[in-house]
């Protein structure tokens, strides 16, 4: 049979049919649930009682909420994906290199915060944090401070709750790619006469930065749409973008003007992701080999 024979040509047709058969769950799933949302929210960014406009989107240029609920939404979510770097690369370091028995203790502490909903977290932050909390009742015992200081209803407070959450979301991206990283590599670097500190700064580090990007946009991406803990922590003066959203369709039924936030912060993740798969490519941030 030859490459251009009718049986041939058949075949690949009823190939590809029954491909596209075993698909057609999954994409109509990913059509109502993805697809056909998103679209609506498009049309909803640009019409007002059915007709086209412009409006929602030009409220980016002349009021300042727009903007000052942006750029500190950009601020906490940068500050919590360093801070979740910086304490989590040691954690997912650790779970990978020590012994499996250990290794599980600590992979078990980090997900175990999972087993409780973000609300609960939350509202447990507030016990802790607040003025007459236990955070402040320690402070003052030790003679650290003269009266209680304020720890919530502000973005330190929602800083510090959003990273409790999120840190786990950073560990395990990094434990997964350390876990394969060949330990040959390390006993070679040492065989050649290099310290621990420069093989690790000259082979494992390089090595991990695919878990590190992973980390880094799946965290700072999850800040960006935190409602439940900078509500409750921020006390009404951390103003989000999703606590916009929540004002202009709650309070002043505002569709179309919560549309175009929505779609504006959908385009700053889109860009996100384009600029990370310049780093490294997308297929290994999300954990494809």
């Amino acid at each position: 049979m030859t490459p251009s024979s009718p049986a041939l040509r058949r075949h690949e047709r009823r190939e590809r049919l029954l491909i596209l058969a075993l698909l057609f769950p999954a994409l109509a799933v990913v059509t109502a649930l993805l697809v056909v949302p998103l679209a609506w929210l498009a049309v909803q960014s640009v019409t007002t009682d059915g007709s086209f406009t412009l409006e929602h989107y030009q409220r980016f240029l002349t009021e300042d909420i727009y903007w000052r609920s942006f750029l500190l939404t950009f601020r906490i979510g940068l500050t919590v994906t360093v801070l979740a770097l910086a304490l989590g690369y040691p954690v997912a370091y650790a779970a990978a290199t020590l012994p499996r028995g250990w290794s599980v203790v600590v992979l078990g502490l980090v997900i175990l915060p999972f087993w409780t909903s973000v609300l609960v977290r939350a509202y447990a932050w507030m016990v802790l944090l607040q003025r007459r909390g236990l955070v402040n009742g320690m402070l003052q015992g030790l003679g650290l401070t003269d009266q209680p200081i304020a720890l919530i209803n502000n973005e330190f407070g929602t800083v510090l709750a959003t990273l409790h959450i999120l840190l786990p979301f950073m560990v395990l991206p990094l434990y997964a790619t350390m876990q394969r990283i060949p330990r040959d590599l390390m006993l070679a670097g040492a065989s050649l006469g290099g310290g621990p500190l420069h093989v690790f700064l000259r082979v494992f580090l390089p090595l991990s930065m695919p878990g590190v990007v992973a980390g880094t946009v799946l965290v700072f991406v999850l800040a960006l749409g935190f409602y439940i803990t900078p509500e409750l922590l921020g006390g009404g003066r951390t103003f989000m973008v999703s606590m916009l959203v929540s004002r202009n369709v709650e309070l002043y039924n505002q569709w179309g003007a919560a549309s175009a936030i929505g779609v504006v912060l959908l385009v700053c993740v889109a860009a996100l992701f384009w600029l990370a798969s310049r780093v490294v490519p997308l297929e290994r941030i999300m954990g494809a080999r």
